[in-house]
């Protein structure tokens, strides 16, 4: 554990990755970290709690984003399945110019977003609580946003399934992944094909003290079929193979 990791540090990396932060967007982030702990006290929001590690492990993974897209000029992003914000809230605070909608499935945790997006002062960000599978239907979500993204741990095909359809024609979903990715995404080529989408990119880093990671670009090159996703839960239990 590197307890020497501080936001000084934070801001280089940053940099680093093309992300450049003001003295605010500094701030907001240590505002962030205190809403974090705070509330981890009582609700499981992450295991990872000391500074140093959660600069890196969450606030500057999810800043990796930058690596695979240019986010000046993204106008509309969804982060489905974000659990405590990750990565939209660090995206958000880092691109203000950004239109950000946050989906989970637990109201609680919905609770905390909102308490966060109050606390930091954001605008034209919005926590929602529900499912992936739902909220797709809804032509106010679908096919609206520019980047659809997920750090959720689940298989590639099911996130596909998840998250393709929120995109807009010639829009993309990327995928937080750890760095061995080739089986699991040549696994999930039909899936991806069937719901409108191309296998871009895969831009692998490595993030001191957290590992080797990978990015997996998948841009939509047609609408995805009305079928899809399926009802709530198939996707998880059935990936589309």
């Amino acid at each position: 554990m590197d307890r020497t990791y501080d936001i000084n540090a934070f801001c280089e990396d940053c940099r680093e990755m093309n992300v450049t932060l003001s003295a605010e967007q500094l701030a907001q982030f240590q505002r962030y970290y205190e809403c974090l702990t705070q509330w981890n006290a009582f609700m499981n929001l992450t295991a990872v709690t000391d500074y140093g590690e959660v600069l890196k492990k969450h606030f500057l993974d999810s800043l990796a984003l930058a690596k695979a897209a240019d986010l000046k000029k993204v106008r509309r992003l969804i982060d489905i399945g974000t659990g405590a914000g990750f990565p939209g809230i660090p995206i958000k605070i880092a691109f203000p110019q950004m239109e950000v909608v946050l989906l989970d499935s637990l109201g609680k945790r919905v609770k905390f977003l909102d308490h966060v997006i109050s606390e930091l002062q954001l605008s034209q960000i919005t926590a929602i609580h529900g499912r992936a599978e739902e909220f797709a239907k809804s032509n106010d979500y679908r096919e609206r946003f520019d980047l659809a993204v997920s750090r959720a741990v689940a298989n590639l095909s099911t996130l596909c399934e998840y998250c393709i359809p929120y995109t807009k024609l010639h829009g993309a979903f990327i995928s937080y992944k750890s760095g061995k990715i080739e089986e699991e995404l040549q696994a999930a080529q039909n899936a991806i094909a069937a719901l409108g989408g191309k296998t871009e990119n895969i831009c692998k880093f490595s993030l001191k003290d957290v590992g080797e990671r990978s990015l997996v670009v998948i841009r939509k090159t047609r609408a995805t079929p009305k079928k899809y996703p399926r009802k709530a839960g198939t996707p998880s239990r059935e990936p589309l193979s």
